[in-house]
């Protein structure tokens, strides 16, 4: 009898070898073992709004959305979606033919990105970056050249070095992929660099991926510019937003991409063989959600820059040096005021020493010893559990 010769090499792929569990599922296994605050992935601890979810509820009664929604998504959310768009910045889009709903940001990332590149292209992305889009990357079969945000600790923020981002694009450049609000150091790209994105993607014939799901989550005087309403970017943009993060329903995984005709049809064909559809009672919540007053994304940005100071304050308390977000719900820390260096070690033992969990950002970077002694903290939490994790935090300072 012969053996399965299939077992002598490894089962996953070489493109995906690189990728094992992600860094979200062992912290937060960490946080149940231990019984710690679980400060490490980016999700509330609360609903979003009421109306939102019995929108959600009278769907489900009412029979919509029971069964397969339309390909695109359904006509209502769509026309949210351009709604959306055309009242906050000025973009026009058609719903019929540039608007397309996904399962969340995650599959507008992975249907792009399939969608857009051939084996070989070169994807300029700034680092450290959401995990997605690495292995979203490899799965292309492109090649990730990442550039890295620099921490300017006078400002206490992360900045893009523009001549970098220049230097980075080749020939075989065939998308930059960006993402302002940047997750996870909490910096908000400013028109200035923006518009010199949008200078050198014009001049190099390059696609944009711009990922915007945190586009309600700015703070103080930052301000969040759409790259699509830049010269030259509407018909080479294409613009991911999620109502996860504006709406606390992160389960619901209801996403969107918005860009001209020939982009969308292109991202269409390779969504169709990932969900085909997905959320769809959940559809047509959101489409009312979007139509919510303004006071509502006042009040929520409002809401989250008191958990973000409490937060922030508490880290500055325990002997983190703190990067102060100017959008987002993450805080980035240095960690080497407290003596350490190395974020994998720190924060797996942080819930064992102070009961709280949070993530390294090294596992952000290709450059690992560029993120190593930083660590990220999430602040979409209940204001009470903020406060404990901030008392508990404290012990490191002793």
């Amino acid at each position: 009898m012969t053996g399965m010769t299939s077992t002598a090499r490894p089962f996953l792929n070489r493109r995906l070898a690189e990728f094992g569990t992600t860094i979200f599922a062992e912290m937060s296994a960490l946080a149940a073992a231990t019984g710690a605050i679980n400060l490490g992935q980016g999700f509330p601890d609360t609903d979003g709004p009421e109306e939102v979810r019995e929108a959600a509820v009278r769907a489900l009664r009412d029979g919509r959305g029971n069964q397969y929604p339309p390909g695109p998504g359904v006509p209502e959310l769509r026309t949210a979606i351009a709604d959306h768009q055309l009242r906050r910045y000025g973009l026009s889009f058609d719903p019929d033919t540039e608007v397309l709903v996904t399962a969340g940001a995650t599959e507008a990332i992975a249907a792009t990105l399939l969608a857009l590149l051939e084996p070989g292209d070169e994807v300029v992305a700034l680092e450290p970056y959401y995990d997605s889009y690495a292995a979203c990357i490899a799965m292309a079969g492109a090649t990730r050249v990442p550039v890295t945000l620099r921490p300017d600790p006078e400002q206490a923020r992360f900045r893009l070095d523009l001549d970098e981002l220049r230097d980075a694009v080749t020939g075989r450049t065939r998308l930059l992929l960006i993402n302002t609000p940047h997750n996870p150091t909490g910096t908000v790209l400013t028109r200035e660099e923006l518009t010199a994105i949008a200078e050198l993607a014009v001049e190099r014939d390059l696609l944009v991926v711009t990922d915007e799901v945190y586009e309600h989550l700015v703070f103080d005087e930052a301000e969040h510019v759409p790259l699509a309403t830049l010269p030259g970017m509407r018909e080479r943009t294409v613009t991911i937003g999620s109502s996860g993060k504006t709406f606390s329903f992160t389960g619901w995984k209801v996403g969107w991409v918005t860009a001209a005709p020939g982009l969308v049809t292109a991202v269409r064909s390779a969504k169709q063989f990932l969900t085909y559809v997905s959320s769809g009672p959940f559809q047509y919540a959101v489409a009312e959600a979007l139509a919510l007053p303004d006071s509502y994304f006042a009040d929520f940005r409002a809401d989250m820059r008191v958990k973000r100071d409490l937060l922030a304050a508490g880290l500055a308390d325990a002997g983190f040096a703190v990067f102060r977000p100017a959008g987002t719900y993450f805080v980035t820390t240095d960690i080497r005021p407290l003596g350490e260096s190395d974020g994998f070690a720190f924060c797996r033992s942080l819930p064992e020493r102070a009961g709280v969990v949070a993530i390294p950002n090294a596992v952000f970077y290709d450059h690992r010893e560029e993120g190593a002694p930083f660590v990220r903290f999430a602040f979409c939490k209940r204001v009470s559990v903020l406060e404990e994790a901030a008392t508990r935090l404290k012990a490191l300072a002793l």
